[in-house]
């Protein structure tokens, strides 16, 4: 079950696990430009259904649906510290996904990222939600030449059909209650970032044991090419937190 959740199987000798979510309308090969290791973590990225190997599978209709699946798939590689990043979209389905580990007892994540997103109880927000079909093509086909792909007309219909998919779950995500996650969580904002502003991404303070934010040069799209200060922010934020819990 857990080999179509996950590009490639990770090694039993890594220190430590990050999985990373796709962002809304892309596939897990969006981590392309990303390393396999840093400073003893794996980057593992997730593929989800209804997306590039995964096309012709069903797409839940919510996070807390599709929390559940991931968190099912990835229950029998929690056998070591491991963290979540997610990016915008993805940002709400990597802290959902914890709250689901959590409400079902598995072993908590070492560390939670989110970048580019408001705390769930201040959305949905962004400018994609109130986009319709031919403004959300606009934006794959800019995406698509953005990470270096070539925006042939099939792949870009098939492409929007999962970003417009993606923007439909983003707009029903609206939890009851607030979960504070039993874990450490950092709230990732850029100082580009037009599309999330840095001050709007304050409210995550309230969702983490403990929850700090972080603010990274570049714009919406920089954490595609893997920069450096990002990557810091993992091992910092993963490994020195697990090896602490470790002592304590």
């Amino acid at each position: 079950m857990t080999a179509k959740w996950l590009t490639r199987a990770p090694l039993s000798e890594s220190a430590a696990l990050l999985f990373c979510l796709p962002y809304s309308g892309c596939g897990a090969s969006m981590y392309r430009s990303w390393p396999r290791f840093v400073g003893g973590i794996e980057l593992c990225p997730v593929q989800l259904p209804g997306r590039e190997n995964r096309m012709r599978e069903p797409v839940p209709e919510t996070y807390e649906e599709l929390a559940g699946a991931v968190a099912a798939a990835l229950r029998p590689e929690l056998d070591r510290p491991y963290g979540f990043f997610g990016h915008c979209g993805s940002a709400l389905l990597a802290y959902q996904t914890a709250v689901e580990l959590q409400r079902t007892g598995a072993p908590r994540p070492a560390h939670v990222f989110v970048s580019s997103q408001v705390a769930p109880d201040e959305g949905p927000y962004g400018r994609f939600l109130g986009m319709d079909r031919d403004a959300l093509r606009t934006e794959v086909v800019e995406l698509m030449r953005r990470t270096g792909g070539t925006p042939v007309p099939d792949l870009v219909e098939l492409c929007l059909d999962v970003l417009t998919t993606d923007v439909a779950v983003n707009r029903r995500y609206r939890p009851d209650t607030r979960t504070v996650l039993d874990a450490p969580l950092t709230a990732i904002a850029w100082t580009g970032d037009v599309e999330v502003e840095p001050w709007r991404t304050e409210g995550w303070e309230r969702y983490g044991t403990p929850a700090r934010r972080a603010l990274l040069d570049g714009g919406h799209h920089t954490f595609l090419d893997a920069p450096a200060p990002l990557l810091d922010l993992f091992v910092t934020g993963l490994v020195a937190d697990s090896e602490k819990e470790t002592v304590g």
